[in-house]
């Protein structure tokens, strides 16, 4: 997994919803409940922004068809059979990482 600094970006505690870049992916960056979540951006019903939406419960809204997804594992809510990817998140002094794994890695764990 290889960990990537997002610039500009300390964490105050505050909540938030922010678009970022990370090894090559667009990032839905959610600061909520005193956490710090990172999530694909892209709604998968419908290609919604995700970085447009809000959080509610936990989980974080879609604008266009209000589907949501848990912070904590991007799965959909009950019926919407669907997900979201969801990546570590390191909160350092100087900065927020997020991990990312590259396409082998996640193929030789999904055969461990």
């Amino acid at each position: 997994m290889e960990w990537y600094k997002i610039p500009d970006l300390k964490y105050t505690g505050q909540t938030f919803i922010k678009r970022v870049k990370a090894g090559g992916k667009t990032i839905c960056l959610v600061g909520y409940d005193n956490k710090v979540f990172a999530l694909g951006a892209k709604c998968p019903h419908a290609g919604g922004d995700l970085t447009q939406g809000w959080c509610k419960d936990g989980k974080l809204v879609c604008p266009i068809h209000r589907y949501s997804y848990s912070l904590e594992t991007g799965k959909g809510s009950e019926g919407q059979n669907d997900y979201i990817d969801s990546y570590p998140v390191e909160i350092k002094e100087d900065s927020v990482y997020i991990g990312i794994s590259s396409f082998w890695e996640k193929f030789r764990q999904a055969f461990k």
